[in-house]
């Protein structure tokens, strides 16, 4: 069963960065099942890394949207990304050394951060991009 399940309450109504968002929901879903499925530290691992790459192209991706249509959030919005990068990057450095065994705690975090992300930063990027013809 999936931790995080896509609907309709999270669309931001940026079609490219709706099925960004989704994807993002698969790749924590993914982790999650790993990590409950008692995967090997490799598998675990390579799964987070996958996760992380994803994320920071995402962020890339929205950012290169906030500044080609200069949103005003477009700081606020990036510091949420580099915080949200640099935590992930600590946990991933803590389970590559051993420092640490990545259970369910993190992937709720996960689901936590990305779904409160969409529904209280990303969905104010919506309506403003879709009056600049951005759907």
């Amino acid at each position: 069963m999936a931790l995080i399940a896509w609907n309709k309450d999270l669309s931001v109504h940026v079609a490219e960065m709706d099925r960004q968002h989704r994807k993002f929901i698969d790749l924590i879903n993914d982790l999650n099942d790993a990590i409950v499925r008692r995967k090997t530290r490799e598998t675990v691992g390579g799964t987070l890394d996958v996760l992380l790459r994803y994320a920071g192209m995402h962020f890339a991706e929205e950012e290169k949207l906030f500044a080609l249509y200069e949103y005003p959030d477009e700081a606020g919005q990036k510091n949420e990304h580099k915080k949200f990068i640099d935590k992930v990057a600590k946990l991933k450095k803590q389970h590559d050394d051993g420092s640490t065994v990545l259970g369910t705690a993190v992937t709720d975090f996960l689901s936590d951060w990305l779904t409160k992300h969409i529904m209280l930063e990303d969905k104010k990027y919506g309506p403003f991009m879709n009056r600049k013809g951005v759907m």
